[in-house]
């Protein structure tokens, strides 16, 4: 037991360092700094920011500890019948990057500007929008929750993917929070008046849509 203790605080800490990181490479405020030394070449940092992610994420899920444990095996047909939700909770999380710009979510679109001498480094890494369409019109994060769903609902669940799971749901709404504070700073009143009338997480307005005035 104390074995497994200790292995789950690694996990933990392992997750935070990289939650800390994450966050603070993504602030306004140190992009603006990195900006300022490496001028247009900042197009290629959301990229980067991305791919360096990926790796640390993957070398996290090699390398941390794995506690030899089965949290629920499920049986036949429920090990298939989960996978329908998980399946729409991906398409979800699909649709919701429609709306967002798939491309420049994920720092392509700023690239191919800049090789075509169209990027303008005061976007920093990303060109900003607001959107109130589709899925956005019933819950503010439903990238958010579209995939912790897909990340939740799996036919096998072991103690560390487990952990791991808790600590990423955790960084998500902790995130969300800065998420929020960077899009206030951008968009300022318009999407306070958003905030306050659409909830964040649960669709509880399905027959109410957000509709800007």
């Amino acid at each position: 037991m104390i074995d497994y203790a200790i292995d789950v605080l690694i996990i933990i800490l392992g997750f935070t360092l990289f939650a800390i990181s994450h966050s603070v490479l993504a602030s306004f405020k140190i992009k603006k700094i990195i900006a300022k030394r490496v001028g247009n070449y900042m197009a290629f940092y959301r990229l980067t920011y991305n791919i360096i992610s990926v790796i640390i994420i993957i070398l996290l899920i090699l390398y941390l500890p794995k506690p030899d444990v089965i949290i629920y095996d499920l049986d036949y047909p429920y090990d298939i019948i989960i996978l329908v939700p998980q399946f729409l909770s991906l398409a979800g999380f699909i649709w919701s990057l429609m709306y967002i710009g798939t491309k420049e979510f994920l720092g392509i679109e700023q690239v191919k500007r800049w090789f075509n001498n169209q990027y303008d480094a005061n976007q920093l890494d990303e060109k900003m929008t607001l959107t109130f369409e589709c899925p956005y019109k019933y819950i503010r994060h439903p990238i958010f929750l579209f995939g912790g769903l897909f990340l939740l609902l799996r036919p096998v669940m072991g103690f560390f993917y487990l952990t791991c799971l808790i600590c990423i749901i955790f960084y998500i709404y902790i995130g969300s929070f800065y998420e929020e504070k960077r899009l206030i700073e951008k968009f300022g009143e318009r999407y306070m008046k958003y905030r306050k009338a659409v909830p964040g997480f649960f669709p509880v307005r399905l027959f109410n849509p957000y509709k800007e005035n």
